[in-house]
């Protein structure tokens, strides 16, 4: 029986579609990725999976339970970390973390061994209000409260945003020790390196799925051939890429732009040439490897 089960699920808010015929299943114990932009349909998905709102149609279950049906023992099932900081920010780190122990009928003590690898880095400031906390520690005390009821399947909603990434890294690395301990994750992620982190991703945009694979074989898949290029007037390149035969598709990548090619039509040395014809300088073209975010800008562009 697979962790999470989701089977035709749709959403509207109004006429507008946040999710549109989703489908897919996460394995127990899996780290599991939702790779895509703001607006895609993540927090929606979430928000159905952890019975906060409701699906116009489709079903879904939590390790065998229905959404639906039976959210009560759902909630008592699953962790969730929304987006936004959603803690007490007038009470302490400890106080939040009791009220939470407390709500699901527990105590730090009895849980602690699953939280003490991310809470002893904030437990010096225990003391401390949660409003005063910099975004890291935010972050590892929201993760403790979600786990501190020894959920089975834990949601998390684009924990890293906004986060620096010293921090970002360290929660990775706490995922990884919590995938250890058997518990499956579920986690939202606009960052598309972060997806080579997950064992298996879904790439989401306007509410539906691009495709579902490890991030390997999405990799593997990209069949085109792709360069990496650059000038001395980037913004000027961009737009004279995109009017080059030869050119299928092109995007700005940080300080490079990433053209795919149909190599019948175009060289490097070809394009270079055509690229000096229009008062191009300092040109450098080179072949590279696809990204995540490569298959990503493929596949959305179908």
């Amino acid at each position: 029986m697979a962790a999470i089960e989701v089977e035709h699920i749709s959403k509207k808010y109004g006429e507008v579609e946040a999710l549109r015929d989703v489908s897919f299943s996460v394995n127990k114990g899996e780290i599991f990725g939702l790779i895509g932009p703001d607006g895609a349909g993540k927090t929606t998905l979430f928000r159905i999976l952890t019975t906060l709102i409701r699906a116009n149609s489709g079903s879904a279950t939590i390790a065998g339970l229905d959404v639906v049906k039976d959210y009560k023992k759902i909630r008592n099932q699953v962790g969730y970390m929304p987006g936004r900081f959603s803690l007490y920010q007038d009470m302490t780190i400890e106080e939040n973390l009791t009220f939470f122990a407390t709500v699901f009928n527990t105590t730090i003590k009895e849980n602690y061994y699953l939280i003490k690898d991310i809470y002893q880095q904030i437990e010096p400031f225990k003391d401390r209000r949660a409003g005063k906390l910099s975004g890291g520690m935010k972050q590892k005390l929201a993760l403790s409260c979600a786990l501190i009821h020894k959920p089975v399947v834990l949601f998390l909603d684009e924990p890293t945003t906004g986060v620096d990434p010293v921090s970002r890294k360290e929660f990775w690395e706490m995922l990884k020790a919590l995938k250890v301990q058997g518990i499956t994750i579920l986690v939202s992620t606009p960052y598309m390196d972060e997806a080579m982190l997950c064992d298996r991703i879904a790439l989401i945009q306007n509410g539906s799925f691009l495709d579902i694979e490890t991030p390997q074989e999405i990799i593997n898949d990209f069949k085109e051939t792709i360069w990496s290029v650059r000038s001395l007037n980037m913004s000027a390149l961009l737009n004279d890429l995109r009017l080059c035969p030869g050119i299928e598709s092109c995007f700005a990548f940080g300080d490079v732009h990433h053209v795919t090619v149909n190599e019948s039509l175009l060289t490097i040395a070809s394009l270079k040439k055509q690229l000096q014809e229009k008062g191009h300088i300092d040109i450098e073209i080179q072949s590279i490897k696809p990204t995540i975010e490569d298959c990503y800008m493929q596949l959305a562009s179908k």
